[in-house]
């Protein structure tokens, strides 16, 4: 199943890159690698999903957020590959920032949000190496925020 038909098995419509923020672009590409910018989740309405994990955000709703973070990633990847997914040869590195209390230590759940529906989406080919942390704040209140290092053709 291509790339293309399993987003559409999951219901997913890719949008147009978010503009950024700051001073910043949202990929650079370096050869065959090309470095996604981090990445906030955001509401149907385009509103940044806010809180703070182990406060007033739970686990379910912080891997929503990781998930929804992972769709725009893709949506700016597909702009970076010239429009087409297929070029995508491996998902090499994803970093997660969670916003969270200092006791809360379920970083990892939170980001496997973003890592499953990367890997429902390429397969194997969306197997990576990761991080997750957590931090006392991110920009806007963001709940998480990642970022992504793909290898393409």
């Amino acid at each position: 199943m291509s790339v293309y038909d399993k987003l559409k098995s999951l219901n997913i419509t890719l949008s147009s890159p978010a503009a950024p923020v700051a001073s910043y672009v949202m990929y650079v590409q370096s050869g065959n690698l090309v470095f996604l910018s981090g990445h906030l989740p955001k509401n149907a309405d385009g509103s940044v999903i806010a809180g703070q994990l182990g406060k007033d955000i739970s686990v379910e709703q912080g891997q929503q957020a990781a998930r929804a973070c992972a769709i725009a990633l893709i949506g700016t990847l597909q702009q970076a590959c010239g429009g087409d997914l297929a070029r995508v040869k491996r998902i090499v590195k994803v970093m997660s920032l969670v916003n969270s209390s200092g006791d809360f230590t379920e970083h990892h759940l939170v980001t496997n949000g973003c890592s499953d529906l990367l890997g429902e989406v390429f397969g194997e080919a969306g197997r990576h190496a990761r991080s997750a942390f957590g931090v006392a704040q991110i920009p806007l209140g963001a709940c998480v925020e990642i970022e992504m290092i793909v290898e393409v053709a």
